[in-house]
């Protein structure tokens, strides 16, 4: 069979992925179509966040840091689309958001164990997650993994050191399966790489890019949460805009934040 566009990307079962859950008297209701395609869209952003997080990680294990580099600099274009596909999603007024919302039964954007992955990947590791996903699934068993091997953090931080920077065994032993803390004992040796290396500097600007467009996208998602359901709880009882504000500014890459005042 010739291989074509449709044949290739799977484009027939692409399409047949959507399926509105709400009924009326006109069938669907008009805007769920919307909200299945922005969150199905989402996912493979989020997949595709994961696979550049992996080469990432490969290219800095391996000291590529041009590679690494580029690797970034995509990240940090996928996340200012993953920003801009909100301004789409918040063309649905909050009123049509409620008339297909009691479809969605306990479906929540909290179960995107996709995101989580990627959370974890990035280095904002806790067990809680986990409990949302049976034991066995295959969404717990990519948690569990994720959150038993290095984050991006310790590979950056191990690259570095192997570049001339001295990282003191506080920031290169730092625990593997716990978010990502701070280390005072590590930003003396980050300020002097700052002023004397123009090089791993730019690298890790990057990485505060990073940071700050995932902190971005979390802002931007809070918002669009707020202004369609305010303070009510989130679909499938979740905690909706009270949660979501608990993550705003936690910063993934503390060190390189707290040098600031020192540069």
């Amino acid at each position: 069979m010739e291989l074509t566009y449709g044949s290739y990307l799977r484009i027939p079962e692409l399409l047949s992925l959507q399926t509105p859950q709400s009924s009326g008297p006109d069938g669907a209701e008009h805007d769920e179509m919307l909200f299945i395609v922005i969150h199905q869209v989402y996912e493979l952003w989020f997949r595709q966040q994961i696979h550049e997080t992996e080469e990432l990680r490969r290219r800095l294990d391996a000291d590529d840091l041009d590679g690494a580099e580029d690797t970034l600099g995509r990240m940090l274009t996928i996340l200012k689309t993953m920003v801009a596909q909100i301004d789409v999603l918040e063309t649905m007024t909050p009123v049509s958001f409620l008339s297909f919302r009691s479809f969605l039964a306990n479906s929540s954007g909290f179960q995107s164990a996709q995101f989580r992955e990627w959370e974890f990947m990035l280095g904002h590791k806790r067990p809680g997650p986990l409990r949302n996903y049976p034991e066995g699934s295959d969404e717990r068993t990519a948690l569990e993994r994720r959150l038993a091997e290095p984050s991006i953090w310790n590979r950056l931080v191990h690259a570095l050191a192997r570049a001339g920077v001295e990282a003191p065994d506080a920031a290169l032993a730092a625990p593997i399966d716990a978010a990502t803390e701070s280390c005072p004992a590590f930003q003396p040796a980050l300020v002097r790489m700052y002023r004397d290396d123009a090089r791993l500097r730019g690298l890790c600007e990057l990485f505060v890019d990073l940071d700050e467009g995932v902190q971005e996208w979390r802002y931007r998602h809070v918002k669009m949460v707020e202004r369609t359901i305010g303070f009510k709880r989130g679909t499938g009882g979740s905690p909706g805009v009270p949660y979501l504000r608990e993550t705003l500014f936690r910063p993934l890459f503390p060190d390189l934040w707290e040098i600031r005042t020192e540069l």
